[in-house]
C-alpha cells in the first residue's frame, strides 16, 4: 500500500470535508488535494474529468453535497436532486476514468424509509417509502451508493475497483452552517438561543410538536469513522457487507427528542427563557435512529458526548457563525 498515497477530499470546505482534511492530517497525510468550489464546479463533467486526469488521486472522500434542513429541502427540491445527482456520477465515473482504485461515498440516513423500524438497519435500505420533506434529496444518496456498488460489481474484479459507502446519522459541530432558514436542527438550535439570550427573548419557538426524536453524531467523529473505514482491508470490510448491501451506517446508538434536544442547547447557550412547540410547522420523520452494530463489530465506536459536542459547536459558532450565517 502506498504509504503517501495523493487524496482528494470533494467538499473540504463543507463541515465533513473540512473535518476529514483536519483528520487526514492529523493522521499525518501531506499529500491531500481540494478544491473549492469556484476552482472546480463538481457539476460540470468536463471540468470533472480534466481534474481527475490532471491531479490522478490515489483516493476520493466524496463528501461534496448540497445540503439542507427541512425547509431548504421542500424549498428547492429540483436543486437537491439535480445537483447531487451530477455531482455524485461526475466525481465518481472521472476517478474510475483515471483508475482510481479507492473511494469514499458519503450519504445520509434520510436514505431509509420513514417508518423503517427502530434502530433502522442497512438492509432497510428501498424496502418503504422515504420522508416527503426530503426525498429529491434521499434518491440522490441512495443513487451515489448504486453506483459505487455497479462499479465494483463490474470492475472489481478486472480494474481493482474498490468504492465503499458510508450513511452517517444527523451531524453537527465545527463549520456547521448557522444560516436562520436553510440550517439542520442543531445550529439552526444553537443560533435561535443564542439571539434570544442577547435580546433577552422570554420565550423560544422550535419546528413542530418536538416529539420526533434524532440521533446526533459529531463531524469529527464522523470523519474518524470514515478514515477507518476507508482504510479497512478488503477482505474486512467484504466479510461484513454483501455486493448489493455495501454501505455502512455510522452512528452513535441512542437518540433524542427534539424537545430535550433543544433543551440541551437552551442549557449549553446560557438561554434561560420558554421552550414553547410550534405545531403548525412539520416535524419530518418521527424518529431517525441508526444501527450502526455492523461498524461497531469491525472495531469503531463514537467518542464525543452529546453535551460535549454542542459546547464544542456553541464554541465554533461564537468564532465562526457569524460568516457562516
Amino acid at each position: 500500500m502506498n504509504s503517501n498515497p495523493k487524496i482528494y477530499v470533494a467538499g473540504h470546505r463543507g463541515m465533513v470535508g473540512s473535518a476529514i482534511v483536519r483528520r487526514l492530517q492529523g493522521l499525518g497525510h501531506e499529500n491531500v488535494v481540494t478544491r473549492t468550489r469556484a476552482e472546480l464546479d463538481l457539476t460540470e463533467q468536463a471540468d470533472v474529468r480534466k481534474f481527475f486526469e490532471e491531479e490522478r488521486p490515489d483516493q476520493v472522500y466524496l463528501a461534496a453535497a448540497k445540503v439542507g434542513g427541512i425547509h431548504a429541502n421542500n424549498t428547492f427540491p429540483a436543486e437537491f436532486i439535480q445537483e447531487n445527482l451530477s455531482l455524485q456520477l461526475n466525481v465518481i465515473d472521472a476517478a474510475f476514468r483515471v483508475g482510481v482504485k479507492k473511494l469514499l461515498f458519503l450519504g445520509s440516513s434520510c436514505i431509509y424509509p420513514r417508518l423503517a423500524a427502530q434502530p433502522m438497519r442497512e438492509d432497510a435500505l428501498l424496502t418503504g417509502t422515504l420522508e416527503p420533506t426530503n426525498e429529491p434529496y434521499a434518491i440522490a444518496k441512495i443513487a451515489g451508493i448504486k453506483l459505487c456498488e455497479s462499479y465494483n460489481r463490474q470492475y472489481g474484479a478486472s480494474h481493482g475497483v474498490d468504492y465503499r459507502s458510508v450513511m452517517p446519522t444527523n451531524l453537527y459541530g465545527l463549520g456547521d452552517n448557522y444560516h436562520p432558514e436553510n440550517s439542520h436542527v442543531v445550529p439552526a438550535l444553537i443560533r435561535r438561543f443564542h439571539e434570544a439570550k442577547l435580546a433577552v427573548d422570554p420565550q423560544v419557538a422550535i419546528w413542530g410538536t418536538g416529539t420526533p426524536k434524532r440521533e446526533f453524531l459529531y463531524v469529527d467523529d464522523m470523519a474518524a469513522a470514515s478514515v477507518f473505514v476507508m482504510n479497512l482491508d478488503k477482505a474486512t470490510y467484504e466479510a461484513h457487507t454483501q455486493p448489493m448491501l455495501s454501505h455502512i451506517n455510522v452512528g452513535v446508538g441512542d437518540d433524542i427528542s427534539i424537545r430535550d434536544v433543544a433543551g440541551l442547547v437552551a442549557r449549553v447557550v446560557g438561554y434561560q427563557g420558554e421552550i414553547v412547540c410550534d405545531a403548525t410547522r412539520p416535524d419530518g420523520a418521527p424518529r431517525k435512529l441508526m444501527d450502526s452494530s455492523r461498524l461497531n463489530q469491525l472495531g469503531w465506536r463514537a467518542s464525543i458526548s452529546l453535551e460535549d459536542g454542542l459546547r464544542r459547536a456553541y464554541d465554533d459558532f461564537l468564532q465562526n457563525g457569524a460568516i457562516r450565517k
